[in-house]
């Protein structure tokens, strides 16, 4: 049966792949609307694009309503400013969450209702055109067809996923991403890897999606404890900047497995950011994928470096999850409880996390079967893996 691979209309990456963005941008539209947060003002990074869209003659609106993990507030409003000003396209600046607000935005803003209309839909159609300027090495959102969004009557991220959220231009220039912190760094790089991990591993795997998985990976493990420790690391940054490009193509079109569907929930009742919970749930959730996915696992530790071609496959698959759970802890990764999750408050929590985990169906993309009470297990798992190690 054919594959289906799915990426934007454009990718321009490298040294000042802004600048040489200028084109493609002023052929999008005539009025932008700029979605973005409040550091990037403070970074001076607005002012490169707003700069390029004035030299371009383009009119642009700014909306940097977006804090923290956005939800269905935050998109109204960029919606209503959307439509407000008369914009005909978008330009996202940011990291993930703005990213994937730009593209709530646009569906919003283009047709309207909230984006809980839009849950468990595919969406086919363009909205808008989309330019999607990356400033962390993470999430992949410039090149993906998703979106995350907190619903916040019911506390659930909700998936807002389709081909008409790719962006139609994705500008991945490494000089953004210099300014990002250890702690940014350290969540998005795991994200990243997360999505490298789970796309190879997943059920819907192909062969386009398994060569930018394996690449990703690679790139990953050689350089994100080196930016972790040296932010200006300019080849580091580099390598980072096409490592998340490259895992996030990869489980655009092979989808995330478990992680991620444990990774929300935590996310969204305890307000955890996103790499960061998906970092807490890696180590114990790879352990038990291990199983059904011996032999993938294993090729990744040898395509990385991290076993010999002729390493038989359980101890290949070990050395990936040793070398793991030893990058977790080099980059600080917090636990759950440094983050300051109360213990108590996590328990209570377990059933409907798992509930939400199983909904959101990225777990049943697990090469290993996975059901509610597996779910609640691993929760379960991961505070006493915290109190044993304690």
């Amino acid at each position: 049966m054919a594959d289906r691979f799915l990426a934007p209309g454009m990718v321009i990456s490298g040294a000042k792949a802004l600048e040489q963005a200028a084109g493609p941008i002023a052929r999008m539209g005539k009025k932008a609307l700029i979605v973005t947060d409040g550091a990037m003002e403070r970074l001076g990074n607005r002012k490169k694009v707003t700069d390029l869209l004035e030299q371009a003659g383009i009119a642009y609106a700014v909306f940097q309503g977006i804090s923290g993990e956005p939800d269905d507030g935050m998109i109204g409003a960029g919606a209503a400013c959307y439509r407000e000003e008369g914009c005909d396209f978008l330009v996202g600046l940011g990291g993930g969450s703005v990213l994937d607000s730009m593209k709530a935005i646009a569906m919003i803003g283009t047709w309207g209702g909230t984006p809980a209309d839009y849950l468990g839909r595919t969406v086919e159609e363009k909205p808008a055109p989309m330019a999607a300027v990356p400033t962390t090495a993470g999430t992949g959102s410039e090149v993906t067809e998703f979106a995350i969004i907190t619903d916040r009557a019911t506390q659930v991220k909700m998936l807002l996923k389709g081909p008409g959220l790719i962006p139609e231009l994705a500008i991945v220039d490494p000089a953004f991403t210099m300014t990002a912190p250890k702690g940014i760094t350290a969540s998005t790089g795991i994200d990243a890897l997360t999505h490298a991990i789970e796309a190879y591993t997943s059920k819907r795997a192909q062969p386009l999606s398994d060569t930018f998985a394996l690449s990703a990976c690679r790139r990953i493990f050689a350089a994100l404890e080196r930016v972790w420790a040296q932010g200006d690391d300019e080849e580091g940054r580099t390598q980072m900047a096409l490592a998340a490009l490259e895992a996030g193509l990869a489980f655009s079109n092979a989808s995330v497995t478990l992680v991620h569907g444990m990774s929300r929930p935590i996310g969204a009742l305890f307000h955890v950011p996103h790499g960061i919970s998906n970092a807490m749930l890696l180590g114990v959730c790879l352990e038990y994928i291990k199983e059904g996915a011996l032999d993938r696992m294993a090729q990744i530790a040898r395509h990385c470096g991290l076993a010999g071609l002729k390493t038989e496959d359980r101890a290949a698959a070990d050395r990936l999850t040793e070398e793991v759970e030893r990058l977790l802890g080099a980059i600080q990764i917090p636990t759950l409880e440094e983050y300051g999750i109360p213990r108590a408050a996590f328990f209570q929590a377990i059933p409907k996390m798992a509930g939400d985990a199983m909904a959101s169906g990225s777990p049943s993309n697990t090469r290993r079967p996975v059901d509610q009470e597996t779910v609640e297990q691993l929760y379960r798992r991961l505070w006493r893996k915290e109190e044993t190690e304690g």
